[in-house]
């Protein structure tokens, strides 16, 4: 390795630190480069205020009661034992934490009570009525069992 040659390189370092290495200021710092603009939109790309508006309905749906009970009711599904994992396998029943999410989701009936739309009253008091009885007969079954 010390016998190879060396031959001048065609690259270059340029330090552009602001600061030396004792902290004082750079006097000879290079000038930044101009940074290029953004490409402007091409015509097939959605307008600003069309992505806005969609970003804005996602926001409503997404946040909205039914969403909630929707979230509340799938885990306590899941928790029950009554939905397969992420690869597919059956999940065990976690009654414990199932009655918790049932709980859960008395509470917000009773603290919402009179504050809802008859469809969201409707939903709410159908999955409760649901999640009670599935526990119920998960509970028989496993009382059975033991």
């Amino acid at each position: 390795m010390a016998d190879e040659k060396k031959e001048p390189s065609e690259f270059k370092v340029v330090d552009r630190r602001s600061f030396t290495p004792e902290g004082s200021r750079r006097e000879d710092v290079p000038t930044e480069h101009k940074r290029s603009e953004p490409p402007p939109p091409s015509p097939s790309a959605p307008r600003p205020e069309v992505v806005e508006e969609r970003q804005e309905e996602i926001a409503e749906e997404a946040s909205g009661f039914e969403t909630l009970v929707s979230y509340l009711s799938t885990t306590a599904m899941f928790q029950l034992g009554l939905i397969a994992g992420p690869g597919g396998e059956r999940i065990p029943p976690d009654m414990v934490n199932a009655q918790r999410t049932i709980d859960l989701l008395q509470v917000l009936q009773e603290k919402t009570a009179g504050n809802l739309t008859p469809q969201e009253t409707s939903l709410l008091d159908d999955v409760l009525y649901e999640l009670r009885m599935t526990f119920v007969e998960l509970q028989k079954r496993q009382t059975r069992k033991g």
